[in-house]
């Protein structure tokens, strides 16, 4: 009885902190209480982002020394040769994607399907209809 009431639950660690990035790219760096450079970005599976220089992001520590490892989604792929900071793709399986721009482009890749309302600079669209009034 004595011993259990000495017994102590162990401090409570922070497992998680809020950072700031101060390196741009697909391996950033990150200044929580100091400054970790290389570290990998994890995001949820066919997500790929690529934080701005100053862009708050949660930092995931673990373990003793931070050496745990754990599961929050899947490890991002390599960023497309011209994605700058900022940017964002959505990528499936077969290669299809869609990629949000920095200049306002969005760039589908694959074969699209529509289904519902299609509006094209505010005008709205409707399946082409050539050919048939020859029929």
């Amino acid at each position: 009885m004595w011993l259990s009431s000495k017994m102590r639950p162990a401090p409570a660690t922070a497992d998680a902190d809020l950072g700031v990035t101060t390196i741009a790219g697909d391996s950033v760096g990150v200044m929580t209480r100091g400054e970790v450079r290389t570290v990998p970005i994890y995001g949820p599976g066919g997500y790929v982002w690529m934080p701005e220089n100053g862009a708050a992001v949660l930092v995931v520590k673990g373990g003793p020394g931070g050496e745990e490892q754990c599961v929050c989604g899947m490890k991002q792929s390599a960023p497309p040769k011209k994605m700058q900071p900022g940017e964002v793709m959505v990528y499936g399986p077969g290669g299809n994607s869609v990629y949000l721009m920095r200049d306002g482009t969005l760039e589908l890749r694959g074969d699209v399907r529509v289904e519902g309302s299609l509006w094209i600079n505010g005008v709205g669209c409707s399946p082409c209809q050539c050919g048939e009034e020859l029929l």
